[in-house]
């Protein structure tokens, strides 16, 4: 696998320090993969892996924060603009499994992953010929002030809890405080990783599955340097190949 050159239709801020990217060309992926991208040709050296937002036919979307140097460089991306890709990478949600009442949970720009999951756990529904009645989304999101990206994904979900910490929008609050493990059959996550440890940690204890979606900063994306590992059961991980999905379960915080 090999970048690839594509163009920039559209970066947008959507919120404080909070941008959206949208590239034109035909992409591929499933809900919780990610690209590593980069405009750049040497510094910095490390490009910046992203999750999949969205994907439509002729373009692919990035939700990103400007934490940064590579964000930074990102975030000054013009319309027609070049940019390199590589991907899709890693292993995301098995929708195969995903039935029942769901509870999708996420924290900040943890909303990326989850907004292209929401719309594909939908339409594999329908795809495949089920009873939508059968499958149930509930959406809690939690931000520190500023609240995005959630309004499109109404028609999707059955219900919208939003947390803020300052209170401006929603329950003022953690995310974490605003819902119950055991109200579900799945538990999915994206966020900082102290709010998938609590749910994690909650869902272990009331026997409910949970997928989550780790971030750590990568190197290659592929799995050769070990730059991205995390502790399971069972040992280190790459997030980058052998994730960065896994279940709650297997994790060691």
């Amino acid at each position: 696998m090999e970048y690839v050159c594509k163009y920039v239709y559209e970066n947008e801020k959507i919120s404080d320090g909070i941008y959206k990217l949208e590239i034109s060309g035909s992409f591929s992926g499933s809900p919780g993969q990610f690209y590593m991208l980069r405009c750049w040709e040497r510094e910095p050296v490390l490009s910046r892996p992203l999750s999949i937002c969205n994907l439509e036919k002729d373009r692919i979307t990035f939700l990103y924060q400007v934490v940064g140097r590579g964000t930074r460089r990102l975030c000054r991306l013009r319309k027609g603009d070049e940019i390199s890709l590589l991907g899709p990478l890693g292993n995301g949600f098995c929708l195969d499994d995903l039935k029942g009442k769901i509870a999708v949970i996420t924290g900040g720009i943890g909303i990326a992953p989850m907004f292209y999951l929401i719309l594909n756990l939908r339409n594999y529904d329908l795809n495949n010929s089920k009873s939508s009645e059968n499958l149930k989304i509930d959406l809690y999101a939690g931000f520190k002030n500023e609240v995005y990206s959630i309004e499109k994904l109404e028609p999707s979900v059955d219900n919208i809890f939003v947390t803020t910490e300052s209170g401006k929008y929603g329950r003022k609050g953690l995310v974490t405080e605003n819902f119950k493990a055991e109200f579900y059959d799945r538990v999915l996550c994206c966020g900082p990783e102290s709010m998938m440890k609590k749910v994690a940690e909650e869902c272990v204890k009331k026997g409910t599955v949970a997928y989550l979606s780790m971030e750590r900063r990568m190197a290659c994306g592929i799995g050769a340097c070990l730059g991205c590992t995390c502790n399971t059961i069972s040992g280190n991980k790459r997030v980058c190949r052998d994730g960065p999905v896994f279940s709650g379960g297997e994790l060691v915080w």
